[in-house]
């Protein structure tokens, strides 16, 4: 990475740390410790090979384009809250004046008409803008390769990449895959509620983080799914860091508002092989996971 794209990432990432500040009531350092956490994070993981434009990658990472679009959502909101305050005034002085004179139909129906087309033209400039917002936002998460929660790459991310390396006619080392499912899961959300949960994946996504070496990577698949891809190891040594991973996990118990969370992992491993597609890869692993999970959870299967 050049120096003035390393310059690139700093400007955007304290703009983004002081608009963070000025937006807070009570700004605290544990705030701001935490946005530098992660901000340390993302340099970390970034690989300049596959980031082509620094640019816009600062840009997506450190400005928070979805805290615009609700900032525009509110304004949005607002106006139409407000116009359709004036139609129903429209509608209280129109019943008055009614009121106070004989009964004409025609002009009550008239009047009537014109207040229905302002409310109608209201609602529709309305889901006109909702749906404007719903497409930048859709547009943000295909473009985004982070997972917003856990901050590790995103499913998408995980596409891209096995489809380049799955596009190679050969790759000169072994690649290994590993699915990972947090066992019981949905009782976890039942016990401790949903954002119990959430620091549950946070959890596991720093140990997974913190555990691998620089080389290999780790992705938020879905829900409480993982996929960590292994490079240049050989099945002995992809089983002893599958082992270890499980180990971590089991012992490093969660404390959530008092109460201790444990947590395990179920894991499926296969291997690359040529000609495999990303979906022939993903589903042997899927169908080695199935296999733990059956066999008991909290353990590993094997498709090699």
């Amino acid at each position: 990475m050049q120096k003035d794209e390393l310059i690139t990432l700093v400007n955007q990432m304290h703009k983004q740390l002081l608009k963070n500040i000025a937006i807070e009531k009570n700004a605290t350092k544990e705030q701001v410790a935490n946005f530098l956490v992660e901000s340390a994070t993302i340099f970390k993981e970034l690989d300049t090979a596959e980031t082509t434009n620094i640019k816009a990658f600062a840009e997506s990472v450190f400005h928070d384009a979805y805290q615009e679009i609700a900032h525009q959502s509110l304004q949005s909101y607002a106006t139409t809250s407000n116009n359709i305050e004036k139609l129903v005034s429209m509608h209280e002085e129109t019943f008055i004046e009614c009121q106070n004179e004989q009964i004409d139909l025609p002009l009550i129906a008239e009047k009537f008409n014109k207040i229905q087309e302002h409310m109608t033209e209201e609602v529709n400039k309305a889901n006109s803008i909702i749906s404007q917002l719903m497409n930048q936002i859709k547009t943000l998460e295909e473009k985004s390769s982070l997972d917003p929660l856990t901050k590790i790459l995103n499913r998408g991310a995980l596409t891209s990449y096995l489809e380049d390396i799955c596009a190679r006619p050969d790759i000169p080392y072994s690649l290994h895959l590993l699915m990972l499912d947090i066992d019981d899961f949905k009782k976890i959300n039942d016990t401790y509620g949903h954002i119990a949960g959430d620091k549950v994946l946070i959890f596991l996504a720093n140990i997974l983080r913190k555990t691998l070496r620089d080389g290999d990577k780790v992705f938020r698949y879905g829900g409480e799914e993982f996929v960590i891809i292994l490079n240049r190891i050989d099945d002995e040594q992809c089983k002893k860091i599958t082992k270890r991973l499980i180990e971590l996990i089991r012992n490093n118990n969660l404390i959530y508002k008092g109460d201790k969370i444990d947590v395990t992992m179920s894991v499926g491993s296969t291997k690359y092989k040529k000609l495999d597609t990303p979906e022939t890869l993903l589903a042997r692993a899927d169908k080695a996971l199935y296999k733990a999970k059956s066999n008991g959870k909290n353990q590993m299967v094997s498709e090699v």
